[in-house]
Order: structure tokens, then sequence, then C-alpha cells
């Protein structure tokens, strides 16, 4: 059963899922919904289009959202400007 998601939660997820150096376990972490779980909210909150494009940049070498596909030199999954960001769990450490 997918949790129940704000509005501001749900902007917060669309915002992380578009960014290529987030990876889905950075979401998991921060909103605990899976991989799954985020397809499932952009595919519900983008229009079918901008769906499509997201999924395709996702699944392409472009996109960093699978820890497999990261560079190991990369060692963070946050950006430099998250800081920033409120209502961000990450920030706060």
């Amino acid at each position: 059963m997918p949790k129940e998601l704000n509005l501001i939660e749900t902007d917060r997820i669309i915002e992380m899922a578009w960014e290529d150096r987030t990876p889905f376990e950075a979401i998991e972490f921060q909103f605990g919904i899976t991989e799954s779980e985020v397809i499932d909210v952009m595919r519900r909150e983008l229009k079918p289009s901008s769906f499509r494009l997201w999924r395709k940049r996702v699944n392409s070498g472009v996109s960093q959202k699978h820890l497999m596909k990261r560079n190991p030199e990369i060692e963070r999954f946050k950006c430099t400007r998250q800081r920033t960001i409120s209502h961000n769990k990450i920030s706060k450490r």
C-alpha cells in the first residue's frame, strides 16, 4: 500500500526524481517510498508526455538515478545546494 503524501512531499519527490544526480535510494531514505512508488507518483502527477520523457531520461546513460550506474567515486547522494531546501531531513545532519 503506497504511503499517503501531502502536496509539499509530492512536489519534492517530483523535483528529486527529475534531478539526474539524486538516486532513488535517496528518495527512499528521505520519504520511505520505493522506486516503483516514485514511478507511480510520477505517472499520476505528470502529463503523459512529460512522464514518457522522464522515463526515457531515467533509463538513458545520462541519468545516474540508479546507484549501480553511478561513478564509484561519487560517495554522496545529495546536491551541494541541498542544505538550502526546507523540509529536508538530509540537510539537518
